[in-house]
């Protein structure tokens, strides 16, 4: 990668070859656009407007803003502190409508006063954080164990949508010209986990917050698991009038773990308490197939699994969590598995192990042995205390023999031992049992980890000594519930919930080491709780086939976990420019009479996962700028903003689409080389609009057009300059299939990606378009880019003919997210690239081309676009702002080493 270079290159102007076409493009039609947010192409922190309140006049909205542009600190209920000097509103996002001039072509914008009509809000799912919207719930599971439940049960979630008319003169339409709202419902699974004692109080709370009566759920069934299905099997019937149908546990388990395998991203970690950071989290393969998977219950079961229907037991031993337990309660005071396990990570077992030094001085050098390796598991208790008068103790005050026999030894230490003793045979035998079949994938679960550090820590030293690093131990994120999404799935198959690839709401989930606090719920006491909340998509998703490693693949550039200055600015960033996402929301819909309190409410959730994460930085796996977009995309659904930048899109795609007939024909007067260049820098300046990046969008307010735009680029060579190596292989023989990734509306896709599609068809290549299923920002969507191109094939004719012949295609790239995510595709949409046999993949922007995909390998060729608008990255990856990434890569096949990764130095 180049080092930016201030040596000076031609103007943009003089390849644009025509002045008066410079005139005429200089689109300044930002002035009436909405008050600037925060997106992925920069995330340059904005200050803080604080809360806005829309108030109603007669015939339009104006929106009165209390607080001041200082950033706040969110303190107590999160209310900003406000002041008496309010600031100067921002101009209103309503309807634009253009004003002619006689002495100039240049299309100007006055605001229209209509107000927007808006839908009325759905009926939000209650946001109590134990059991959330269990009175839409339609089925149930259950696994019950000796300390831990876990409940699992499906409801449906409502939510708005945008919807698009046919015909803009539709009289369906309510909200636009051109759209509609619709209220669309969410398939959602649940699974809550809580101590087994309080079994009764869950009950009730489930059969008093039902819809359905008890009567009504009368002949339905409950799948359960777990030794507990049988134990409670009367008390659940009674209680909500269920039946139980008991379903095995090691199927359950074995279901359950490639349910999270396949569906839930950095589901599997490793844990080395030693290193920074302590968690490592393992990128799933395509195929997950086999593994080892030992489940540490009461005693341990070692199961073989080939296939989701193929699986044996082949080993195990009574030395379990039930040892541990056990044994402890005998020799401590702790009085439960948790303290036990507290009490563990507090002591230092070399004070009751024998150690190799201890008898030997020192290392065992002819035996490889370490002075520090325990020869003998309590192996300093063999004499301490004992007298001929103890050899015979009353079985009624065996307890108190035993703690007579360990006084001199802090119980810490003797927990601390006797955890050693158990993880290492554990260990042991696992890593045996792995060499034995050539498995190198072994995962662990079952109630002895709860993903306690300490137990994961003496499980994996254990592993890799006695494997000697061949077998690495896996952890899974929420191996609490295998068994519970097992039972559930056996009893939802009619439902097709296998067909369907679902996603980790992270707006109803705990994290790791992070459980969420609730209050009090009936004679269940206030606390804390862990939970999973898993989101149906509408199709089913998996890898992009022309990954040159899949098995490789990292959808992120840089992870923040590892990585401590990198992700304390970019929480910092994130955190700062939350008063500005809290006032675009609101401003979004000025109809909505609760619009304030819920933009609010999100405000607080998303503090809270903020806040959480400078702390547990690990929590939902690895944290990155993708993940953080996506969980403020998850709130922002939450509480019903789906679509914030609905009518800043429409304005700037209404713009642009002013400038396209003029900008095309102006193209097709230069010569093919020179075109190759111009339609590039055309594509990067359609990407430097950016109403997220704070010192682009000053310019925008004073005016920024389409030409100014493009000289503020990096001048040439940038910081990554393949223009050369990509305009050399254009002028050989054309691609069979282009799949272009999208990013912005407006100048972005309209005055940038068209015109590259358009060249790309004239050469006979086909072009796949693919824009996001679902709204993030101001990213185009499919369903936006199809009413578009409808649009631009009145304009152009080249469009027009392609779209009929099915040459040129919109598709749905299956993502959420400004970030783009090659193992979560549309099934169907990978079946047509293979298919279409593409050969060439186009990736724009800061969020699909640098933020996740700048490093990654392709087995055909790719070029990756993008202007860097936020100073911070800029500087880190050796530029400043507005450079300039242009990367064109051949295909390959083989790629040495890990290029996942950007240096953190």
């Amino acid at each position: 990668m180049r080092d930016g270079s201030t040596t000076d290159s031609q103007e943009y102007t003089d390849s644009m070859e025509h002045q008066e076409y410079v005139d005429n493009i200089e689109s300044k039609t930002h002035a009436g656009s909405m008050e600037p947010q925060v997106n992925t192409d920069s995330m340059e922190p904005l200050e803080n407007t604080g809360r806005m309140e829309p108030q109603k006049h007669a015939g339009s909205i104006q929106l009165k803003y209390i607080g001041s542009m200082e950033s706040q600190k969110y303190t107590g209920n999160m209310e900003s502190k406000k002041h008496a000097d309010s600031m100067e509103p921002p101009k209103y996002v309503g309807r634009m409508e253009p004003l002619k001039y006689a002495d100039s072509m240049e299309p100007k914008y006055a605001v229209s006063l209509e107000p927007q009509k808006y839908a009325g809000s759905i009926l939000l799912p209650d946001t109590d954080v134990v059991f959330r919207n269990i009175k839409n719930a339609k089925r149930f599971a259950i696994d019950i164990g000796g300390s831990l439940t876990k409940i699992a049960y499906y409801s449906t979630v409502s939510h708005r949508k945008v919807m698009y008319n046919a015909e803009k003169d539709s009289a369906a339409s309510v909200d636009g010209e051109d759209y509609h709202y619709e209220s669309s419902e969410t398939e959602r699974l649940h699974f809550v986990k809580f101590e087994t004692k309080y079994i009764e109080h869950c009950l009730d709370f489930i059969r008093d917050h039902l819809v359905f009566s008890k009567e009504s759920m009368a002949g339905k069934s409950i799948k359960a698991t777990g030794g507990g299905a049988y134990k409670y099997a009367e008390l659940i019937q009674q209680k909500l009038g269920l039946t139980v149908e008991k379903e095995d546990e090691i199927g359950s388990l074995i279901k359950g773990c490639n349910f999270l395998l396949r569906n839930i991203p950095d589901e599997q970690f490793s844990y080395s308490r030693h290193d920074d950071p302590e968690y490592r989290f393992i990128n799933t393969e395509p195929n997950i197939f086999p593994y080892l998977l030992v489940n540490i219950g009461s005693g341990v079961s070692i199961m073989k699994v080939e296939a989701d229907d193929k699986y044996d037991r082949i080993g195990g031993t009574s030395m379990g969590g039930g040892t541990f337990w056990g044994l402890g309660s005998l020799l401590t005071k702790a009085k439960g598995f948790d303290e036990l396990l507290q009490l563990a990570s507090e002591g230092d077992h070399r004070n009751v192990d024998l150690l190799v030094k201890d008898i030997y001085g020192g290392d065992y050098s002819a035996l490889g042995l370490t002075g520090g390796i325990i020869a003998s598991s309590f192996g300093k208790a063999m004499h301490h205390g004992h007298t001929k008068s103890d050899d015979s103790p009353d079985d009624k005050c065996m307890k108190c023999h035993l703690a007579r026999h360990s006084r001199g030894f802090s119980e810490a230490d003797i927990a601390r031992s006797l955890l050693f003793t158990v993880s290492n045979d554990i260990g042991q035998i696992a890593s045996l049992y792995a060499m034995l079949h050539s498995l190198k994938r072994v995962y662990f679960g079952g109630y002895f980890l709860r993903n306690h550090p300490v137990s994961m820590h003496t499980i994996s030293f254990a592993i890799n000594y006695w494997s000697r690093g061949a077998v690495q131990a896996l952890f899974l994120r929420h191996e609490g519930y295998l068994g519970a999404i097992g039972a559930f799935l056996r009893g939802a198959e009619e439902c097709d919930t296998e067909k369907y690839s679902w996603g980790e709401n992270y707006a109803g989930s705990s994290g790791l080491q992070s459980p969420l606090p609730h209050p009090p719920v009936g004679g269940w006491p206030g606390g804390t709780i862990d939970q999973l909340e898993i989101d149906r998509c509408d199709q089913q998703l998996t890898f992009f086939p022309l990954l040159a490693h899949p098995e490789e693949y990292v959808p992120d550039a840089v992870d923040l976990t590892k990585d401590k200055e990198a992700r304390d600015y970019w929480l910092s960033c994130f955190e700062s420019s939350l008063g500005s996402f809290v006032n675009h929301a609101i401003s979004s819909q000025p109809n909505s009479p609760d619009s304030t309190e819920r933009a609010n409410k999100f405000r607080d959730k998303y503090l809270q996962r903020l806040n959480n994460l400078k702390n547990h930085p690990f929590a939902y796996g690895n944290l990155t700028v993708r993940s953080l977009l996506d969980m403020r995309e998850h709130c922002l659904n939450e509480f019903d903003f789906p679509d914030p930048y609905l009518q800043q899109k429409k304005l700037e795609n209404e713009n642009a689409l002013k400038l396209l007939k003029d900008h095309l024909s102006f193209l097709d007067k230069q010569e093919y080389s020179k075109r190759q260049e111009t339609l590039v820098r055309g594509v990067l300046a359609g990407n430097v609009f950016d109403w997220g990046a704070k010192e682009v969008v000053k310019l925008m307010e004073q005016g920024l057009g389409f030409k100014e735009a493009a000289d503020k680029l990096q001048a040439r060579p940038w910081l990554h300059d393949d223009l050369d190596a990509w305009i050399t292989r254009q002028q050989q023989s054309p691609y069979k299939c282009a799949v272009i990734f999208l990013d912005n509306s407006g100048c972005d896709v309209v005055l940038g990606i068209i015109p590259l599609a358009r060249e790309l068809l004239v050469r006979g290549t086909r072009v796949v378009l693919c824009a996001n299923s679902k709204p993030a920002l101001n990213d185009v969507t499919a369903e936006e880019l199809s009413m578009l191109m409808k649009q631009v094939a009145a304009v152009c004719p080249i469009i027009s003919e392609h779209l009929d012949t099915n040459t040129l295609c919109i598709r749905e790239s299956g993502q959420a997210s400004p970030c783009l995510d090659l193992s979560r595709l549309p099934l169907s949409l990978v079946d047509e690239i293979v298919q279409w046999g593409c050969d060439l993949v186009v990736m724009e922007g800061m969020g699909r081309a640098i933020h996740t995909n700048l490093l990654t390998p392709l087995t055909c060729d790719s070029l990756k676009l993008a202007v860097i608008k936020n100073r911070w990255l800029a500087h880190r990856l050796g530029g400043d702002m507005f450079s300039v990434m242009c990367k064109y890569e051949t295909g390959s096949s083989k790629v040495s080493g890990n290029s996942n990764t950007i240096a953190s130095s």
